[in-house]
């Protein structure tokens, strides 16, 4: 595996490549006997000196009383459909449900942010191009999907897109979870649901697993609690990865309920940590504080890019996988843990063959408490 130097994300000592042996090609549950979602692995990052390795199931051991864990309740949908665009067989992954709302576009409702791929067995790869405008997807049950332009002016992976029927409807009796090919076999949509999981009355969900929380059982979630771990739920649907070109995160809907900024100013306020389990928890958690910190029940729809220069405001923590060379992610790691921290940590990532992808091994970035 190569390293870089290097400006922008990847400075440091970061992987450029991922060899296929630390792909996580299966979960954990079915790599052998007596192992459950708990027996990923789980690096501990604190402060820019000390990184340690652990199983994940001896994480309330790590944590501490009056601690909180921010958790995204959005359920994973089904958001794979095949689908053929002219002589091309192509697989429409649906990202993102448009409306009025959303600050990108005047009359989104009805619309879905989209991505064609190319199929690779049952997973797929990415097209050579996007588009084109006014391109007629055919899709199962014979409805039809109209790309009408780009998402941003700038790219053509991500469309808007005007589906003949309601997506939701769609998913639950075409779709299948979005695969790629590094994954070795198809899996039920039930493997892809954390443990936080809450079904959205209207549908809605995120596209892709919010996958730090899957290492979560009820179990360990209730050893946590007894410990005095806090848990504090919002949502936030997550739309397709945006790791393949340095892409920063587009816009997505979000909720932080009153009850969850309660929990955090009053964790806050008595000295404990905020760890946000994933980056969509980090991302949702910042867009509700102000300058000060202070969270407030907020939702709608937030473009927060979390960078370095920016910083954090409310989160302590963060427990994350292990991001690919060119995720715009490693921005919202450095800007919690610092790049240092981030550095060494991928370091021994790559020495103690940890495991990448939506079923690979996890990391808890913690801030240096002497620093800050």
């Amino acid at each position: 595996m190569a390293v870089r130097t290097g400006a922008g994300p990847g400075e440091g000592l970061y992987i450029t490549d991922i060899p296929p042996e630390l792909s996580a090609r299966v979960p954990v549950e079915q790599r052998g006997p007596g192992l459950g979602r708990d027996s990923v692995r789980l690096l501990v990052s604190r402060g820019s000196t000390e990184v340690s390795l652990h199983a994940f199931r001896e994480l309330p051991g790590l944590l501490r009383a009056g601690d909180v864990l921010v958790v995204n309740t959005s359920a994973t949908l089904a958001a794979a459909v095949d689908g053929r665009l002219g002589r091309e067989e192509v697989v429409v992954h649906f990202s993102t449900r448009g409306d009025r709302e959303y600050p990108r576009t005047e009359s989104g409702g009805g619309r879905w942010a989209v991505e064609l791929r190319e199929p690779a067995g049952r997973g797929t790869t990415r097209r050579r191009a996007g588009g084109p405008a006014g391109g007629l997807v055919e899709l199962p049950g014979g409805h039809r999907l109209v790309l009408e332009e780009p998402l941003d002016a700038g790219a053509d992976r991500l469309w808007w897109a005007r589906p003949s029927t309601e997506v939701p409807a769609l998913l639950r009796a075409y779709g299948r979870p979005i695969r790629y090919a590094y994954t070795e076999r198809d899996q039920p949509l039930s493997v892809y649901q954390t443990v936080f999981a809450v079904p959205a009355a209207d549908g809605s969900g995120s596209a892709e697993m919010p996958s730090a929380g899957r290492p979560f059982t009820a179990e360990l979630v209730a050893r946590l609690v007894s410990r005095g771990v806090q848990f504090a739920p919002l949502t936030l649907h997550t739309g397709v990865a945006s790791q393949e070109a340095h892409e920063p995160p587009y816009p997505e809907r979000y909720e932080v309920p009153a009850t969850t900024a309660w929990l955090v100013n009053a964790a806050r306020a008595a000295g404990g940590r905020v760890i946000a389990v994933g980056t969509t928890a980090v991302r949702a958690l910042e867009s509700a504080a102000d300058r000060d910190g202070v969270v407030r029940a907020a939702s709608g729809w937030t473009g927060l890019v979390v960078t370095p220069q920016r910083g954090v405001r409310v989160v302590d923590g963060l427990l994350t996988g292990l991001h690919e060379p060119e995720a715009s992610h490693l921005l919202m790691l450095e800007a919690v843990a610092g790049r240092d921290a981030v550095r060494r940590g991928y370091a021994e990532a790559r020495a103690r063959l940890c495991l990448w992808h939506e079923f690979g091994d996890v990391h808890l970035l913690l801030k240096d408490e002497i620093r800050n």
